[in-house]
């Protein structure tokens, strides 16, 4: 079982979400986030509902890398080794290329990739000297096809970072350490909280409690949750680059 999970991007959405679903499973908890504040409150909050378990927090804009790696490192110390670490933290921001908003769309390729590479690295340098470990990287559905408008940059980076994932697997074949891409569907949350045009959204606690499943299961690649998207992906890989223009 692994005992200690640090997650990243942990104040809201699906980061805050998972953390309940762990706790409530009996997990110590390694908590990051930009916001302290948030991070104290749900500490307070799990800790009421599970005394018996340890949870740590730290503040951590993982866009700062040489603090990814002293925070990761941190944590790992502070509770006797880290089993899991779950990269979850991103952004959406984003808009049609040439329009203006490369500010925007280059936030987003940070948050989402390189700060992810960086969190990849910290994890593994923690897990390859002890031959053991389970990084887990979130992804989405839209890594299936390149999206238009304003999905144009943050699915590339959730594409990048479902090969990231695949790389890391090829790299640790013959080993102990695990690595998994996560990519959910629709579940609500603060990055999507302004998407209107979502009919195949299911609310964060399903969501969250459907993420930590398949985490629990270590899989190379799990799509959450299966039903619908396991199909919708297959058939959006097949569709004309005409249609798939549509869906954003």
């Amino acid at each position: 079982m692994r005992k200690n999970i640090l997650i990243t991007g942990a104040s809201s959405g699906l980061g805050e979400g998972m953390a309940r679903e762990f706790a409530a499973r009996g997990r110590n908890l390694a908590l990051c986030a930009r916001r302290t504040d948030r991070l104290e409150a749900l500490r307070t909050e799990l800790l009421e509902q599970h005394p018996d378990i340890t949870i740590s927090v730290r503040t951590l804009d993982v866009n700062d890398h040489e603090a990814v790696f002293d925070t990761f490192r941190a944590f790992d110390e502070e509770l006797g080794g880290l089993d899991r670490v779950i990269v979850n933290a991103g952004m959406g921001k984003g808009a049609s290329l040439g329009t203006g908003y490369f500010h925007a769309n280059k936030a987003t390729a940070q948050t989402n990739f390189v700060a992810a590479l960086a969190q990849a690295e910290a994890a593994l340098e923690l897990f390859r000297p002890r031959k053991a470990g389970h990084l887990v990287l979130i992804s989405s559905m839209s890594a299936e096809r390149g999206m238009p408008r304003s999905l144009t940059t943050y699915a590339a980076t959730k594409a990048g970072l479902a090969a990231l994932g695949e790389g890391i697997r090829a790299d640790l074949l013959g080993t102990a350490i695990k690595a998994s891409t996560i990519k959910p569907g629709y579940i609500r949350s603060e990055i999507n909280a302004k998407m209107t045009n979502t009919p195949l959204i299911i609310d964060a606690d399903k969501g969250c409690r459907l993420l930590v499943r398949a985490i629990e299961r270590e899989p190379a690649v799990a799509v959450v949750p299966k039903w619908p998207w396991r199909p919708l992906g297959l058939l959006i890989k097949a569709l004309p680059l005409r249609v798939v223009a549509k869906l954003a």
